[in-house]
């Protein structure tokens, strides 16, 4: 009887133990919702002030940049009308110039495409090439075919070649540069003291006799490099023979002066 008493005792006291848990844990409850809901004044004033900065200081430039055409909210559309207005993220002077810029490069491959149908014997043969820079056509002629050995007049099959030049140029106004090479041979003529004069003298009679074909002067220059722009080693005869040369480069703009100075 008395062991049955003690545990009834015992049984009868166990509900303390629950309830003592249940109050920490609500004592837990609300420390953690007033930390929550207190605020650092401090705090609280720095955010606001930078939220304040933020969308009320000054605009960051003067007038804001349109990219392209947008359709304001309040314009109504005609009914039907499901078209979509395109958006140019390229500035309009910049596509401008762009567009340009592809169409000179286009017809700089158009007079490459001229040059290598006109001279497809000649380019064969190995005495003319032409080659396609990104600014320039360079279209080099082997002295051999274009002058006599120390002359600078045009041998006479050299007319036929000058006369399909300017029949390609006649119909487009790129600005066009001819440049005369010698080898490093020194020449013995009372008439060009050195090599320089020669090709100098040369290059200004290809452009004399273009503009006889009627290719505008002022659209053409003259240059002489003498022997200092080699393209090959002067210790042997082929080497000199490549170094002797003729060669027109055909810009992609329409200024001479512009075209000198790339």
């Amino acid at each position: 009887m008395r062991r049955q008493l003690e545990e009834e005792h015992d049984n009868a006291e166990r509900w303390l133990v629950s309830y003592a848990d249940f109050i920490t844990l609500l004592f837990a409850f609300f420390v953690v919702m007033y930390s929550i809901s207190s605020v650092n004044e401090g705090k609280y004033k720095v955010l606001s002030q930078s939220l304040e900065g933020v969308f009320n200081g000054p605009p960051k430039t003067i007038k804001p940049i349109q990219v392209g055409t947008i359709t304001p909210r309040s314009e109504s559309k005609p009914a039907g009308d499901t078209k979509v207005k395109p958006i140019f993220l390229i500035p309009e002077p910049l596509a401008k110039e762009k567009i340009k810029d592809d169409i000179a490069n286009l017809q700089l491959e158009s007079i490459a495409g001229e040059f290598e149908k006109s001279f497809e014997d000649l380019i064969y043969q190995k005495n003319i090439s032409v080659k396609t820079e990104e600014d320039w056509i360079e279209v080099s002629l082997n002295d051999a075919v274009i002058f006599s050995s120390g002359g600078v007049e045009p041998i006479h099959e050299a007319l036929v070649i000058i006369e399909k030049i300017a029949r390609i140029m006649s119909g487009h106004d790129n600005a066009m540069l001819v440049e005369g090479h010698t080898d490093n041979v020194p020449i013995r003529s009372s008439s060009y003291p050195s090599n320089w004069e020669l090709s100098a003298a040369r290059a200004a009679s290809v452009v004399r006799y273009l503009a006889l074909e009627g290719i505008s002067a002022g659209r053409m220059g003259a240059m002489g490099y003498g022997e200092f722009q080699p393209v090959a080693r002067n210790d042997t005869d082929e080497g000199r023979r490549k170094n002797r040369r003729v060669i027109l480069l055909i810009s992609k703009g329409k200024d001479i002066r512009e075209s000198l100075l790339k």
